[in-house]
């Protein structure tokens, strides 16, 4: 199988990788920069899970009669435009999107520009960072990805085996939408919390009202993913409670560290999304409504043209 990665970041770069262990032909679709440091240095990731290291292909465009079969989009959200022209030239007749972008709004874009039966669904459970040297950090055990057909789809059936030969938890999903929403609720709330309060998990519910905030905080998401015909299963939100509530825990979202560093934040694609949602259903959601214009407060601090 012919895979073009579009980005070599952390999320990319991983599962990029893992990939070609799977043995996929693996294209990395990267700007000049991370080009020149790429070819440099090689492809390099460090995990519990085990290392990888070694020369891969590099492309700073698509060759004009290129020919794939799965393109992998892991780019931020913000730069999703940006990456749908970069990709339209690697998108054929029998090719397959799979976004493991954050959220679900990424997918209005993509269907039309592709075509709603050449775009799966998909979401990654990972903790990943990219180093200053351009390696790979993979943090923690967990290195999921799981995809799945939005609608029948009989070229997945092709695809699937190479995807699950992967050295990864690579799941393929029946209800790919349902587990989005899963995560959608999870991501939100933890961004929600962790850029509000700037802190991480741990560190709110050590005050005295910060788990009961985070469980009311999920309570809104998961009443915008019942709205909207999603509902998340009792199990999952005991789960996602449990993660959202756990003492002593250093988790916080990565927009928290976008937020950090002074970069653009993806608050628009994810809190400001479901907030749309729910907002067509009235759904009553104070705690990620205050989250939002903390968010929108930031950015337009550091642009005043957002």
């Amino acid at each position: 199988m012919r895979v073009l990665v579009l980005g070599a970041g952390a999320t990319g770069t991983y599962f990029g990788a893992r990939l070609i262990q799977s043995g996929c032909v693996v294209s990395f679709l990267v700007r000049p920069a991370r080009a020149e440091q790429l070819r440099r240095d090689g492809l390099r990731v460090r995990s519990a899970q085990g290392d990888f290291a070694g020369e891969v292909d590099i492309l700073t465009q698509v060759p004009a009669a290129a020919q794939f079969d799965l393109i992998l989009l892991a780019c931020k959200a913000y730069d999703l435009g940006a990456a749908l022209a970069a990709i339209a030239p690697a998108v054929g007749p029998d090719s397959r999107v799979l976004p493991l972008l954050n959220g679900l709004r990424h997918l209005d874009l993509l269907d039309l520009a592709f075509g709603k039966s050449r775009v799966l669904g998909g979401l990654c459970h990972i903790s990943v960072a990219l180093q200053p040297d351009g390696s790979v950090q993979h943090l923690g055990q967990m290195h999921r990805l799981t995809f799945g057909a939005r609608t029948a789809d009989a070229r997945l059936d092709t695809l699937t085996p190479a995807l699950l030969a992967a050295p990864a938890e690579m799941h393929r999903s029946e209800r790919i939408i349902d587990a989005m929403w899963e995560k959608f609720a999870l991501l939100a709330t933890l961004a929600a919390m962790t850029c509000l309060m700037r802190a991480s998990v741990g560190e709110i519910v050590a005050t005295a009202d910060g788990a009961a905030l985070a469980r009311r905080c999920y309570g809104e998401a998961c009443a915008v993913a019942a709205a909207c015909g999603h509902a998340v299963a009792d199990l999952v939100q005991a789960e996602a409670t449990t993660i959202l509530t756990t003492p002593s825990s250093p988790l916080k979202a990565s927009m928290l560290r976008d937020l950090q560093r002074g970069a653009t934040t993806e608050g628009e694609h994810i809190i400001g999304d479901l907030i749309s949602r729910g907002d067509m259903y009235n759904i009553d959601m104070p705690l990620l409504r205050a989250a939002a214009t903390h968010l929108r407060v930031y950015e337009r601090a550091r642009d005043p043209a957002v």
